[in-house]
């Protein structure tokens, strides 16, 4: 299953597929007993999928069998032991996907020329993704990082490794063991050479960025680096060789002091707005400032979701789920809005927007 959606992975996505793409959603969750219902509720999901497609004359025979094939087999890489909170599954001739979304989905059968793509976009945005570079005198790896997790990201080169033969061990002896390797010229140009490269995958893929290491490494890096010197330092030695697990426990307590900082900022901005006359609040609001390109900073605050209805195009109404014409995914709506556009989006803990029920936004104009 899929989880770290780059820029390059969502222009693919968003690319018109011969009809019919067919976009399967479904929320689920992590724990007991809330769980024990899944696989049957995805299952009947998929078999709506089949219905739908058995049902469309536009979808001629040969490429109906070829989509219900790309479903059975994306229907064998899930991953239910595994789940977070949505599933989403992407099927269309000669392809299939499945992607795993820490952020609820409501339950939805999608056929059109294009993946529906706007709930991928709101629980990556949700999830705050940033980058770990693990850096040491012979390896330097690079970790993705979401809400509650990093793995290992193998794009960009990394992982960059050169051989301890390479070492000169009697020198490291004499002057100090591993320390002294970030005094060596050559251990110098290993890291610049991961420094170049780590430059390479923030141009194409834009996140916050914390590098671990000894502090000598990261004293290097200060005196050499361009992106690395100014991100965020954790010293801690021997994570380019550790486990996923070991590398999010060490950066776990600054990626939390850093998000309380977001936070406090986006709370200043928002308190500004206010004073200038720039600032909307609300759902119907906020939906209205997006279409027009108007929000510069969204904030939303985590769990929040709420099921409206268009009424005529000129305000959005409270509905109940599974209402005719329910838009149970208007929040998502407007986070692929507001980024299309230029905004800074940002998901902030419950009861941080007070009166603003939820979500807020600050004007350009």
């Amino acid at each position: 299953m899929e989880h770290a959606l780059s820029p390059a992975t969502l222009t693919d996505l968003r690319r018109p597929r011969p009809y019919p793409a067919v976009s399967v959603l479904t929320p689920t969750h992590r724990r007991e007993p809330e769980n024990a219902q899944d696989r049957v509720r995805l299952r009947n999901v998929v078999a709506e999928a089949k219905r739908q497609l058995e049902a469309d004359p536009a979808v001629p025979r040969e490429r109906r069998a070829d989509v219900a094939r790309q479903l059975d087999q994306a229907l064998t890489e899930v991953d239910l032991a595994h789940a977070e909170d949505g599933l989403v599954i992407f099927a269309a001739p000669g392809e299939h996907q499945v992607w795993s979304l820490a952020r609820s989905v409501p339950e939805r059968v999608v056929l059109s020329d294009t993946f529906l793509t706007r709930n991928l976009v709101s629980a990556q945005a949700a999830e705050r993704p940033f980058w770990v570079l693990s850096v040491s005198a012979d390896r330097v790896t690079l970790w993705s990082g979401g809400t509650d997790r990093v793995t290992e990201d193998r794009t960009g080169g990394f992982p960059l490794t050169r051989s301890r033969e390479n070492f000169d061990a009697e020198r490291q002896e004499r002057i100090g063991d591993l320390p002294s390797a970030f005094r060596d010229e050559d251990t110098r140009h290993f890291l610049r050479e991961a420094d170049t490269m780590m430059s390479a995958v923030l141009r194409e893929d834009t996140r916050p960025l914390y590098v671990t290491g000894e502090p000598a490494a990261l004293s290097c890096l200060d005196e050499i680096g361009s992106v690395t010197k100014d991100a965020v330092h954790v010293p801690h030695g021997g994570l380019a060789h550790a486990t996923h697990e070991a590398v999010w426990q060490a950066v776990r307590p600054r990626v939390a002091a850093e998000a309380r900082k977001s936070t406090d900022t986006v709370a200043r901005e928002l308190e500004s707005a206010r004073g200038r006359r720039a600032f909307a609040a609300g759902v119907d609001e906020v939906w209205q400032n997006a279409r027009e390109g108007r929000v510069g900073l969204l904030a939303v605050e985590e769990n929040y979701r709420v099921t409206v209805r268009d009424d005529g195009g000129a305000h959005l109404i409270p509905a109940e789920s599974g209402d005719l014409d329910a838009r149970e995914d208007i929040v998502d709506e407007i986070v692929e809005q507001c980024l299309e556009t230029g905004a800074d989006v940002r998901f902030v803990p419950d009861g941080t927007l007070g009166d603003a029920d939820g979500i807020a936004g600050v004007l350009r104009y």
